[in-house]
């Protein structure tokens, strides 16, 4: 009787993780079925198309001009994915270092007041960040970065949460580590550089994966800051283009599974040391 429970229990578990695993996926499939799907075929309910085309990539990518126009497409999909890969890879540089300082600090060098200061930064996360937007905004314009790219990315460049995870992830080094390297002579960036920072590698790696994923999709800053069509990225670019061609949802989905290729390919790489950093940080032991 307990084997014929344990059963039903295991069977009951990988059918609602199935189950919801397929709620998951089942809009992505769609995505992928309307970017290869003809215009006539769009609006039937046929999940996957009669007759498969790539002809709605060759378009979005002005391989091809439109047939119903002549004209290639009035959009620069190209220019949004490169545009949306190096704010997000600047961010992602800043961000990492500026926050592994922070942990280095908050966890590593004693001073006056630390912990008070700490709980201090940490509660800036309870801040909604519409409340900043303007403010941030006010002090973009104030220095003349309005519509560059230094503005997307200055404003990205420090967080609150990496700092505290990268935080717990110094804490579990022994401290026994820095006073044998004190006793050779290191300072303090010796320390950081040559052994809290190797040490700290997968947790690095986790909040560089998120860090980049966050502002790789970002939407709300680059809305307000974001003017001319050269620096547009990737969900700027895709909603001038629903309200373009908004009829069009074929093309829509063609132009949606190229700009999240990068992302993929970024998962697809790094996905076994993102789940080692998110174990190693759980404090789940290899």
């Amino acid at each position: 009787m307990t084997t014929n429970w344990r059963a039903i229990k295991t069977f009951l578990k990988f059918f609602f993780i199935t189950l919801f695993a397929s709620a998951i996926f089942v809009p992505f499939i769609w995505m992928i079925c309307t970017a290869f799907k003809p215009a006539n075929e769009v609006e039937m309910l046929n999940f996957i198309p009669h007759v498969a085309s790539s002809d709605n990539f060759k378009l979005v990518l002005k391989i091809i001009p439109n047939a119903l126009s002549g004209k290639y497409l009035n959009i620069d999909l190209l220019k949004w994915i490169f545009n949306s890969i190096f704010v997000a890879s600047w961010v992602t540089v800043l961000q990492v270092t500026t926050s592994s300082l922070a942990a280095f600090a908050f966890s590593r060098i004693r001073w006056k007041f630390r912990d008070q200061v700490f709980v201090m930064y940490l509660a800036t996360m309870m801040i909604p960040g519409l409340v900043l937007t303007i403010p941030q905004f006010q002090i973009m314009v104030s220095i003349g970065f309005v519509n560059t790219y230094a503005g997307l990315i200055i404003p990205m460049a420090f967080s609150a949460f990496g700092t505290f995870m990268l935080r717990q992830f110094m804490l579990g080094i022994p401290l026994s580590y820095d006073e044998a390297a004190e006793i050779d002579g290191a300072s303090w960036m010796q320390i950081y550089l040559d052994i809290i920072l190797p040490l700290t590698k997968p947790g690095l790696i986790t909040l560089a994966i998120f860090t980049f994923l966050g502002n790789y999709r970002n939407l709300m800053w680059p809305l307000v800051m974001i003017k001319d069509e050269a620096i547009k990225t990737v969900p700027i670019g895709l909603l001038s283009f629903q309200g373009s061609y908004h009829s069009q949802t074929e093309l829509l989905m063609a132009a949606t599974m190229i700009c999240i290729i990068p992302l993929i390919v970024m998962f697809i790489i790094m996905q076994k040391k993102l789940v080692r950093g998110i174990n190693l940080g759980g404090g789940v032991k290899e």
